[in-house]
């Protein structure tokens, strides 16, 4: 599966069913990026998406001050990163970003942050906010090859 979609997020609630159907889906070696600007819904749909993919209520803190959280899922552990205060793609390295793309699911906002080390597969949510609005356009593409992927098709 290669491609793109595109979404109209009538709310906080619709960006967090989007994060329910994306997250619990993901498996190992899966990388997706959360993309857009501050307060676009990135840490919600990441939030979301991890409690439904935990099976349920659980606390899910934001990553900005620890740069990365890890859960154990069934399907594996999830690496949460949040690298906004990054200053270079390098630092990335220092946080086990290597081991969590071999091994793990990883879910990462501000993924421009990354550089160089950008995971040739991955698939990215580009969260966008309407002025004066609280509905977001979620622009969903997959880089590489997502054959066989348990992903939902949108």
């Amino acid at each position: 599966m290669t491609g793109s979609a595109d979404l109209l997020l009538a709310d906080e609630a619709a960006t967090c069913a989007l994060g329910a159907r994306l997250v619990p889906a993901l498996r190992p070696g899966d990388v997706l990026l959360l993309a857009g600007g501050l307060g676009t819904g990135k840490t919600t749909l990441a939030r979301a998406g991890i409690q439904a993919a935990l099976g349920g209520p659980a606390e899910v803190p934001s990553p900005t001050f620890t740069l990365v959280q890890t859960y154990d899922l069934p399907a594996g552990t999830l690496w949460h990163f949040d690298l906004y205060r990054l200053g270079d793609p390098a630092e990335v390295l220092e946080l086990g970003f290597e081991d969590a793309v071999a091994d793990g699911i990883v879910l990462v906002e501000w993924p421009d942050r990354l550089g160089p080390l950008l995971p040739a597969r991955h698939a990215t949510v580009d969260l966008i906010a309407e002025p004066g609005s609280d509905r977001r356009r979620a622009h969903l593409s997959f880089v590489g090859d997502w054959r066989g992927s348990s992903l939902p098709l949108l």
